[in-house]
């Protein structure tokens, strides 16, 4: 038996869009959550998506998540937006202030929308790939609980604070999409190891003790290394000021477990929408001519390479068959 399913978008969605009603999602969060589940799927790295998903399928029914919130949004400034994400997901505070946010950067040539008081972001790049699509390039930031140390030997003071770039590639083209964490891994990698019972390089993670470990689950218990030592946690204090610094959500080392417990995590979230250039101006064009030169010298443009344009409607999605199992009982399949 394959250890993957493969499954039309369309039934990929219907199975999504089951299991959070069941889970206790109401029809907008359900809605907003299986469409960047979708774009992650598609464009994203594999073990976001659908494996990613339980996450929020177990914090609907175990509280971590208002299944049917009511997010607000103020304007304190012209292009800055100051959102509460009423213990929901992030996504659907995001998507409910998108078109003004859009046309904000469109009028004054960049606007910022910051919000706080949801459960984790999910995949990071799917905010910066829905302004790209709009035309806009953009700068998204994140926080979540404590689970990387500044140096190994310290305690856990920061999330894998993730940070995501997009920028638009023109008609025809994918967009550039750069989302990575602060620290040498995301935790979702560490997770998946664990769960295969694979050995992870070492300079991941460090064991309870402190020390390095190339062992999962001793990780899991642990803590993960920030990329590049002390400038990696350099970057993710940048993460941290950008995410919960400007929302006023709570610091990672005040953020409850997105996996645990009935506390909802509550993070903070930071999106930069950015004119790239005046219509007149040829900067997109541009940006696709060095996107296209870089791939001819065998880099890897991160958001374009390996992955096929247009993608076709009758592609199937690959998902694990233990989270395929895992979805479809929640949806009482």
């Amino acid at each position: 038996m394959s250890d993957e399913v493969l499954l039309d978008q369309a039934e990929a969605e219907t199975l999504a869009i089951r299991a959070c009603r069941a889970a206790g999602a109401a029809p907008s969060t359900a809605r907003a959550l299986v469409d960047a589940t979708l774009s992650a799927a598609l464009f994203g790295p594999a073990t976001l998506g659908f494996p990613h998903m339980v996450d929020y399928l177990d914090s609907f029914r175990e509280g971590r998540i208002n299944c049917d919130p009511t997010p607000t949004c103020e304007r304190p400034f012209p292009a800055f937006f100051v959102a509460d994400a009423d213990r929901g997901i992030a996504q659907l505070g995001f998507d409910r202030a998108f078109n003004d946010l859009a046309e904000a950067a469109r009028t004054f040539g960049v606007a910022i929308f910051t919000q706080t008081n949801s459960y984790t972001t999910g995949e990071l790049g799917y905010y910066v790939r829905r302004l790209a699509g709009e035309g806009l390039a953009g700068i998204a930031a994140t926080n979540a609980n404590a689970m990387v140390v500044a140096k190994a030997g310290g305690p856990a003071v920061y999330s894998t604070n993730p940070m995501a770039f997009g920028f638009p590639l023109g008609e025809g083209s994918l967009p550039l999409i750069i989302d990575q964490a602060s620290s040498a891994t995301a935790y979702v990698n560490i997770v998946a190891a664990a769960a295969e019972g694979r050995a992870i390089p070492e300079g991941w993670a460090v064991d309870a003790a402190g020390i390095d470990t190339q062992d999962a689950a001793k990780a899991l218990e642990g803590a993960l290394l920030p990329f590049g030592g002390r400038k990696g946690a350099n970057v993710a204090l940048m993460v941290e000021m950008l995410s919960a610094g400007l929302s006023g959500g709570p610091w990672s080392l005040d953020t409850p477990s997105f996996r645990e417990g009935s506390a909802s995590p509550a993070v903070g979230l930071t999106v930069v929408a950015m004119m790239p250039g005046r219509a007149d101006d040829g900067l997109i064009e541009r940006a696709r001519r060095q996107a296209g030169r870089l791939q001819e010298k065998g880099v890897f443009v991160p958001g374009v390479s390996g992955i096929d344009h247009p993608r076709l409607a009758s592609e199937r999605l690959k998902v694990p068959r233990s989270v395929f199992e895992a979805v479809t009982r929640i949806a009482g399949a």
